[in-house]
């Protein structure tokens, strides 16, 4: 049997090693359009800064080496043309000759990627995405040659374009981030994202969000604010879509997204083509429907079960939850499965979590603080999404995190998860414990609890607002019409609050948890703010230009 892959990288030569290792006698061949092959593309971001010096340990494979270890014919320079379904053939140019053949095959995988959303056009500026290692080396030496003073454009903040920041910056070069959103990292809600622009800012890059570029001209960069900067070059970090010029020329079934559609075994809508990687549909794990979702981690899942699809297994995919993470400069952000935002823009029913709990024992040095939102099912508490951001044990907390949700467990089942504890590492109750605990108490009816974008209106609708931290936290920043009375004091106080619904608060959501309890069974209606007043500082925070002290 002869299997012919389209492409290299992550999902193409997980396959062809994968579908060697199970059938020792199949005729592999790896057509590549670039010269390399097998490269770690998620570490080029790092060459750039520096942080990773030798360029050689980014290209993982070699034709040659594959040859040697697996009998692979792979072919670099080598660009696909065209598909011929019916006769079950491919053509192919070699690049540097233009020499045009035709090659067989009995199974194809399509293993395509996508290519960078152009953001500027022809711009006269030195322009550049971060995806192969041409990029990175093209990159490379504009900051190396670059004189006293060089500046950046950064144009996207998502993942690609927050790591090029981060790494610009550890070269001296001063950087301008525009984003096309109302906040980077647009996966994340906004009060989740104000740690990472206040990151950003500390290391002197200048973000701009819901800003485009208008127009560029003569080496001026006219932007949507009404502002202009003038870079030595350009990062193009806008977002990529799926290649399928290929597949659509082949006259197979692209879905609703745009990407190449496959059912569960990867399979396109010719029996004998397979895709996979970033140029493909995936399925949504919450909402069943077909996704794009550009993750390494699946592309290389779906390349290895290909293969065993093509020798005979029985292997099916499961849904994608997109979990990822991400570090600029001292801080990591993380997320799994759905926002607020898609929950609510598809009308889905959820509950929010907010916490802010360290990454291990406070009593033990180094203990970091990180924020945790969690997205849950109201009725079944099933887990719909989670996001954290802070230093220490974020990729910890997602990952488990990921798990339950794979294994099936709710959201108060977090709590009852036996978790490796000592001082250095985690908390006797772990963070991912403690969401379980405020998971219980609502679901439970324990307690009842309030978002911060939704104070305002609860406090026009006559509810009272009781800030029951130390007068000392209160006098160091507050939320706009608060009552000051701690939780210490609030029995002997009681007598002082008006009546009608009130709205309790405390830094990060404990001691108002406090507070709740004691004031229902002394009779009032009572709710307590998610979160605290650092949630909703950071989510003030990121609907204005001057940020609030968190």
């Amino acid at each position: 049997m002869k299997t012919v892959i389209v492409g290299g990288v992550a999902g193409g030569m997980s396959a062809a090693t994968r579908l060697r290792r199970l059938d020792e006698a199949a005729e592999i061949v790896v057509f590549e359009r670039g010269p390399y092959v097998s490269y770690a593309n998620c570490g080029l971001p790092y060459y750039v800064g520096g942080v990773i010096r030798d360029r050689g340990s980014l290209l993982l494979q070699t034709p040659a080496s594959l040859a040697a270890r697996f009998r692979l014919d792979v072919r670099t320079g080598h660009e696909v043309v065209s598909v011929d379904p019916a006769g079950k053939t491919i053509t192919v140019v070699e690049l540097g000759t233009g020499d045009v053949s035709v090659e067989t095959y009995d199974e194809l995988i399509l293993a395509v990627g996508a290519s960078a959303r152009a953001a500027t056009g022809d711009s006269g500026i030195p322009t550049h995405t971060l995806r192969t290692v041409e990029d990175v080396d093209a990159i490379d030496e504009l900051v190396g040659t670059a004189a006293d003073h060089s500046s950046a454009l950064v144009v996207g903040g998502g993942f690609i374009g927050l790591e090029a920041v981060e790494n610009l910056v550890r070269r001296g070069i001063h950087t301008t981030l525009i984003q096309r959103g109302p906040h980077i990292l647009s996966p994340l809600d906004p009060e989740m994202t104000s740690p990472i622009e206040t990151e950003l800012r500390r290391h002197g890059v200048d973000v701009r969000t819901s800003v485009t570029i208008e127009s560029i001209e003569g080496g001026d960069v006219l932007l949507t604010d009404g502002t202009g900067v003038r870079p030595s070059f350009i990062i193009d970090a806008s977002g990529v879509l799926p290649n399928v010029d290929l597949a659509r020329t082949a006259g197979l079934r692209l879905g609703p997204t745009g990407g190449i559609a496959v059912d569960g075994r990867n399979r396109t809508s010719d029996p004998h083509i397979y895709a996979v990687g970033d140029g493909i549909e995936k399925i949504d794990a919450i909402s069943g429907e077909p996704a794009l979702v550009t993750m390494a981690g699946l592309a290389n899942r779906h390349g290895r079960s290909v293969a065993d699809v093509i020798v005979g297994r029985d292997e099916r995919n499961t849904p994608a939850w997109g979990t990822a993470i991400v570090k600029i400069f001292d801080v990591v952000a993380a997320k799994t499965g759905w926002s607020e935002r898609q929950l609510a823009s598809a009308g889905r029913p959820h509950r929010v979590i907010h916490t802010h709990p360290a990454s291990h024992a406070t009593y033990y040095p180094g203990a970091e603080s990180m924020s945790i939102k969690l997205l849950v099912e109201p009725v079944t508490d099933a887990i719909l999404g989670a996001q954290i951001v802070g230093g220490e044990g974020v990729d910890k907390r997602i990952d488990v995190i990921a798990v339950a949700i794979a294994g099936g467990i709710t959201a108060s089942g977090l709590a009852r998860l036996e978790l490796a504890y000592a001082p250095q590492f985690g908390s006797a109750k772990d963070p991912v414990n403690q969401l379980g605990y405020v998971a219980d108490n609502l679901r439970a009816g324990t307690t009842s609890s309030i978002q911060w974008h939704e104070l305002d209106d609860a406090l026009r609708g006559g509810a009272t607002l009781i800030d029951v931290r130390t007068p000392a936290e209160h006098a160091a920043g507050a939320i706009p019409g608060a009552i000051s009375i701690s939780v210490d004091e609030l029995r002997e106080r009681l007598r002082e609050l008006p009546g009608g619904p009130l709205i309790v608060h405390c830094q990060v959501g404990q001691r108002g948890h406090t507070a709740a309890r004691i004031l229902s069974q002394h009779g009032s209606e009572v709710r307590n703010l998610d979160g605290g007043y650092r949630t909703w500082a950071a989510g003030v925070a990121a609907r204005k230009p001057d940020p609030v002290r968190v």
